[in-house]
């Protein structure tokens, strides 16, 4: 999910869009549900992780209209991506995510940068779905276990899947034209 905290936008339409999009996922596009190793109850607790970590990074003054910040939960564990300004403002980032009730492990990969344009954003959503297409023609692999989360052309993948899925899953995605690199947040079930 993202959510950009840049100034201008008042409080009540940023939270009325916080709700209208709960099911978007980091790309701004929403993605199938993978359900293969992942109950509902582990779908829903995802997007109640990633609503109410927006909700505070959104209520702190210290975050709001400084940074571009996407929360990104898959069975708990949590992408943080997106640009800070500075280091205490990412450290701020991290601190309030952890803070999230049954939040298990955060990465962090936020950049040090004021926060992106919107055409960059455009990009990188457009990227993650010629990645997503990418992964649904492969016969090697279950594309719908797999997320795909995409920041300044970094793409992330996150899922729950045997260790030979995630490799191809991530040569896959290295071979889509625009991909500066692939990083594997993958949690292996052999």
């Amino acid at each position: 999910m993202r959510i950009d905290f840049g100034r201008g936008v008042p409080r009540v339409a940023a939270l009325l869009l916080i709700f209208a999009t709960a099911g978007c996922s980091s790309s701004g596009t929403r993605e199938p549900e993978p359900q293969v190793g992942r109950t509902t109850a582990t779908v829903i607790e995802d997007q109640a992780i990633e609503m109410k970590a927006l909700r505070r990074l959104y209520d702190d003054t210290t975050v709001y209209g400084r940074t571009h910040i996407n929360v990104t939960s898959y069975n708990t564990m949590v992408l943080v991506s997106g640009e800070a300004p500075t280091e205490a403002l990412r450290r701020r980032v991290i601190e309030i995510v952890r803070g999230v009730e049954k939040v298990s492990k955060v990465y962090d990969e936020i950049t040090l940068a004021a926060p992106s344009a919107l055409t960059s954003r455009t990009s990188d959503t457009l990227l993650t779905g010629k990645v997503k297409a990418q992964l649904f023609g492969s016969k090697e692999l279950d594309a719908t276990r797999v997320k795909v989360v995409t920041e300044k052309g970094v793409v992330y993948l996150m899922g729950l899947v045997p260790r030979a899925q995630g490799n191809a899953a991530a040569e896959v995605a290295r071979r889509v034209s625009g991909v500066q690199r692939v990083v594997k947040l993958f949690e292996y079930t052999d």
